[in-house]
């Protein structure tokens, strides 16, 4: 069983992030982490077993993020980097992704449910169409068996349980585990593991351009009303001259 786990190198939140005025774009020159969500990913397929590489697109310091995974128990690294990626939108990250997935030609492809940047919540879904995949989302419950995959997942009436065949692609949910925390000989160990760097396959353009970014509108004038035993009807005759009830 071969399992790779696709993670994000993002900016420490502990740094703080703002938006590099200049690009329009969040600003990544601070010390880049694993996204806390990919940490469920890597937990899940030590759990499931087998070879276990974590692969990643960004800058050559992203990988001193991905040496966490290696430390958690992974096999190796793969980093997908190139100048033209900079910059990359959906689109050309999952291109890139994809790529590199081709090449590694894994049983079971593992993301996190969105990164703690962007919060997208859909690259997954994007590198499934490209692959040309199945994928089952917000999975909480995974299980490999007889050349499929069964997820189950929580919506608001209950659970769902889908399965689908092997190759496939998971995202799964921040309950489906506890991540553990890498032991000092798996810190020691990581940096001996195997940290590859790739190209990007035909990386072209990445896609977006951010022309314009704009602070929200100021709020309009707002009526305070303080609850002295009138509130409700103060409230009433304000949403009545507002013409809301």
């Amino acid at each position: 069983m071969k399992i790779v786990v696709c993670v994000k190198a993002v900016p420490d939140a502990s740094s703080g992030r703002r938006i590099d005025p200049a690009s329009k774009r969040l600003d990544r020159s601070s010390e880049l982490t694993l996204s806390d969500f990919d940490g469920y990913a890597v937990e899940e397929a030590l759990q499931i077993g087998g070879e276990v590489v974590v692969l990643s697109m960004g800058p050559e310091r992203a990988l001193d993020a991905l040496r966490k995974a290696l430390a958690m128990g992974a096999d190796r690294a793969v980093l997908v980097t190139d100048p033209s990626l900079e910059g990359s939108d959906l689109l050309a990250t999952a291109k890139a992704l994809a790529g590199a997935l081709e090449r590694e030609g894994p049983d079971v492809i593992l993301f996190g449910q969105q990164s703690a940047d962007g919060g997208g919540a859909c690259l997954w879904a994007a590198v499934a169409d490209r692959l040309r995949r199945p994928y089952v989302s917000q999975v909480s419950e995974l299980t490999l068996a007889d050349g499929a995959l069964t997820g189950k997942r929580q919506t608001e009436y209950g659970y769902d349980t889908i399965s689908a065949p092997l190759p496939g692609i998971v995202a799964v949910a921040d309950s489906i585990n506890t991540p553990r925390y890498p032991s000092l000989k798996g810190i020691m160990g990581a940096k001996k593991k195997p940290q590859e760097t790739a190209a990007a396959p035909d990386a072209g353009s990445p896609g977006t351009t951010v022309v314009g970014l704009n602070p929200p509108p100021p709020r309009g004038d707002s009526l305070k009303i303080e609850d002295d035993g009138s509130a409700a009807e103060k409230i009433v005759e304000f949403l009545a001259e507002k013409r809301l009830v």
